[in-house]
């Protein structure tokens, strides 16, 4: 059953996607060129609704704080995002919207996913090699939150409520995404999803 429901909404996350023109690399572009700012404003829309509604979820006790998962930080995350921002700048796919695109029918997207296996088949090659040059070790405190989760067994940062800091950063991202123009300085046109 939960296999079921994770290709229902995946299917479902993946339309909407493409109906937004996430899948559209020339979209995509221009988003991060900062001449439409339709999608980003999406993004930002999405990514504050989520949050304030999963950590009010967690202050309520409608959603456990058990399932939460924190990430370490070490600066081979920073090298890879650095990466994945230039690879997402480059082909106009990141790895969701890639898969997405090629569901929908863009060949474009095929050779960005085959592109992205090669790189992770690269990545698990040359693994102990990465681990052996330190950017694999933990800084500031590994598995650390801004502020600290009841409940979690995570450490934060300050003693602010993680909760409360979770809200209000989706609070500011809800702001921002209705405060932003849909264009800057008038360059750019919006392209409708392909």
């Amino acid at each position: 059953m939960e296999i079921l429901l994770a290709i229902v909404i995946g299917a479902a996350f993946g339309a909407v996607l493409d109906r937004i023109g996430a899948t559209n690399p020339t979209y995509i572009g221009r988003m991060l060129a900062l001449t439409n700012l339709n999608l980003m404003k999406t993004i930002l829309l999405a990514i504050g609704t989520g949050s304030v509604l999963m950590f009010a979820g967690q202050m309520i006790g409608l959603v456990d704080v058990g399932h939460m998962s924190v990430k370490a930080a070490y600066v081979g995350v920073f090298v890879g995002g650095l990466m994945l921002g230039a690879g997402w700048a480059a082909s106009g796919f990141c790895p969701g919207t890639g898969v997405c695109a090629a569901a929908s029918g863009r060949k474009d997207a095929l050779f960005f996913i085959a592109g992205g296996l090669l790189g992770a088949a690269a990545y698990m090659v040359t693994y102990p090699a990465w681990k052996a040059s330190g950017m694999l070790d933990d800084v500031m405190g590994g598995k650390t939150t801004l502020g600290t989760v009841p409940g979690s067994k995570f450490d934060g940062l300050t003693a602010m409520s993680g909760d409360i800091i979770g809200i209000l950063m989706g609070l500011a991202f809800i702001v921002i995404a209705f405060v932003l123009p849909e264009r800057i300085g008038g360059g750019g046109v919006a392209v409708p999803a392909e």
